[in-house]
């Protein structure tokens, strides 16, 4: 039987797949109704609820048609009984982002609660590192 840990890594490395080959059942699948989302682009309040969250990936899947990367580097878990966080850094961007800052990473983090005995994603936020021109 799979750890707290384990259960949710394996969550994340899915939806990091289903993100990768845009599979919207698949990104959707461990996300709770209620899920609450900060986004990289706006709205920068974010989105609330399953069906907001839904909508905000079709440009994200066009846009990674074109051959960006979302692959994840590095993944960290801590699991309680019923609430857990993970934190990650992944590679997302064009080859000619990288070309341009090779060193730059998508920052993930989730919040996750058990829910009804499965593990479930309510809240998510990406980010940039802002680089400032001083």
């Amino acid at each position: 039987m799979q750890t707290d840990q384990e259960q949710i890594r394996a969550l994340i490395e899915r939806w990091a797949e289903a993100v990768h080959i845009g599979d919207m059942d698949q990104v959707l699948r461990d996300h709770a109704e209620d899920i609450v989302m900060f986004d990289v682009p706006p709205p920068y309040e974010g989105v609330r609820g399953l069906d907001d969250y839904r909508r905000t990936w079709p440009p994200f899947f066009e846009w990674q048609a074109q051959g960006a990367a979302f692959e994840i580097e590095s993944l960290d878990v801590i699991a309680g009984d019923d609430v857990a966080f993970a934190y990650a850094l992944l590679r997302c961007g064009t080859k000619e982002e990288f070309e341009t800052d090779p060193d730059n990473r998508l920052r993930l983090t989730l919040g996750l609660r058990k829910q009804d005995g499965r593990w479930v994603v309510a809240h998510e936020h990406h980010s940039f590192p802002h680089v400032s021109a001083n």
